[in-house]
């Protein structure tokens, strides 16, 4: 059946806006009166507008005999409740509910003596969303749950893991994709996260501040730094998967190390000093190949001055890495110069010297706050244009309690967090849901990508939770609902 000829959407959404917020004038000529809802009637469901989208989309629904009156009215989408905004007998103003899956649209109308329902004969087609969820971890109302391995999560509250209470680092096993390792500054341990069978184990507790986490070109060694304040004290050591990484070796000795990272092509470790901001290379071939002393390595350049607190990321490519400024809230680069095997000076790519704030932009016009650990994540779009560098950079920032994008041109854009305005004009809190409407951290440090799942974990520190940002996620039903009809 042909159906009549609808208002454009946004003239439709904007005069229930403004129905919802003045409505109408009784004694106004112009305006048509608007028949009650009349239970001896069907409601009909004739139309829908716009015909995909997802959770939080503004839909206007057209048909017969919805009534005049919201709260006699209820919208199910995908068998979820929907919250109706306005209604005007032949047309209501609704918003899309989150895991809408499969995009059935059923409005019901009720007064004191009876419900009818009606159904569209079209489903609306559900797109699955980038949400934040929470993983692992709880915070009680007296803020005091233990560090504790235990199970993701679980009825009985003390078989939960839980802890997570200090700025974290995290890294995937690069020949294992279901163990996510972590370590904690100011904690003792070495966590493993394991996606297997949904378990967190502290593995070691013979840290003192452990910073960063990486592995060898082979994935063979795991690579600790730790932060500790002898001029002789271990800077860097290394694991063996082989001993199922109890063993250690020291590879460096300086005071104060935030961060060690492997080039992902050469394999140099690369690593600093808080002392004087030193930026250092040590060659892990020759070390592995003829063995070198723990003083064995040769300082590159210094980041400005002296207590600088920074940590050092690789592009997948080798050909630059990015220094994270944590205490002076800025981002630099370093190119690699391939004839030499070692980076060249760093430059600034966003934020300002000592300039804490939060604004995004380009270059210097950005302002960060203490971000603290970033991932680099291929663009699809990147690659079909053919753009030679095919990655952003997603870094999460301790104190502006959220995730940002760095391109490779120098912008930045936050990416998930500081949303949920409605609740309070703080940026920080503990909301699921929406990357920028709801979500919400408190702050986050640690960050991961896993590309198997096309999703990134969040250490959030003060919520004490481990987050996700992945698709919305389907449970069986859900799924076996979508799948319905495949084969026809």
């Amino acid at each position: 059946m042909r159906t009549r000829d609808k208002k454009p959407l946004c003239v439709m959404i904007a005069a229930f806006i403004v129905l919802s917020f003045g409505g109408c004038k009784d004694n106004d000529p112009t305006v048509e009166a608007v028949q009650p809802f009349d239970p001896s009637k069907p409601v009909v469901v004739s139309d829908f507008n716009p015909k995909s989208g997802g959770m939080g989309q503004r839909l206007v629904i057209y048909g017969e005999n919805f009534g005049d009156d919201p709260e006699k009215v209820s919208v199910f989408i995908g068998g979820k409740q929907a919250k109706v905004i306005n209604v005007r007998g032949e047309s209501l103003y609704c918003l899309v509910p989150r895991q809408a899956f499969s995009g059935d649209i059923e409005v019901r109308v009720s007064d004191d003596s009876k419900q009818v329902i009606g159904k569209s004969p079209q489903a609306f087609d559900y797109q699955r969303k980038m949400v934040v969820s929470t993983v692992i971890g709880y915070r009680n109302d007296r803020g005091d749950e233990p560090w504790k391995d235990g199970k993701f999560k679980d009825p009985d509250e003390t078989k939960m893991a839980s802890g997570f209470w200090e700025p974290s680092f995290m890294k995937f096993d690069p020949l294992n994709p279901k163990h996510l390792w972590m370590t904690f500054d100011f904690n003792n341990g070495l966590y493993l996260i394991n996606f297997e069978d949904s378990t967190v184990t502290k593995k070691r507790s013979d840290f003192d501040r452990p910073r960063s986490i990486d592995f060898t070109l082979d994935g063979q060694h795991m690579i600790i730094a730790e932060d500790r304040g002898g001029e002789n004290d271990r800077a860097t050591y290394r694991l063996s998967r082989d001993k199922d990484w109890q063993d250690r070796e020291i590879l460096t000795r300086y005071r104060q190390c935030n961060g060690a990272s492997i080039h992902p092509v050469n394999g140099e470790m690369y690593f600093n000093s808080y002392e004087k901001g030193q930026f250092f290379r040590f060659d892990l071939n020759k070390y592995f190949e003829e063995g070198l002393g723990d003083k064995d390595y040769e300082t590159l350049f210094v980041v400005h001055d002296p207590q600088w607190e920074y940590k050092i990321f690789m592009h997948p490519t080798g050909n630059y890495a990015y220094i994270l400024v944590i205490n002076q809230h800025y981002i630099l680069r370093v190119d690699y110069n391939w004839e030499k095997e070692q980076f060249n000076q760093p430059y600034l790519v966003a934020g300002q010297l000592r300039a804490a704030g939060y604004e995004d932009g380009v270059g210097s016009s950005v302002r960060l706050r203490n971000p603290y650990q970033g991932v680099f994540v291929k663009n699809p779009d990147y690659v079909e244009a053919g753009k030679p560098d095919e990655y952003d950079f997603y870094f999460t920032e301790q104190h502006n309690h959220a995730i940002r994008t760095l391109t490779p041109e120098g912008s930045v854009t936050t990416f998930a967090g500081r949303g949920s305005s409605s609740i309070n004009n703080d940026p920080w809190g503990y909301v699921d849901g929406d990357l920028r409407e709801e979500a919400r951290f408190n702050q986050p440090t640690g960050i991961a990508y896993s590309e198997e799942e096309g999703a990134f974990y969040i250490g959030d520190k003060d919520n004490r939770r481990i987050r996700k940002i992945a698709l919305e996620e389907m449970d069986d039903n859900q799924l076996d609902n979508t799948n319905e009809g495949d084969d026809d």
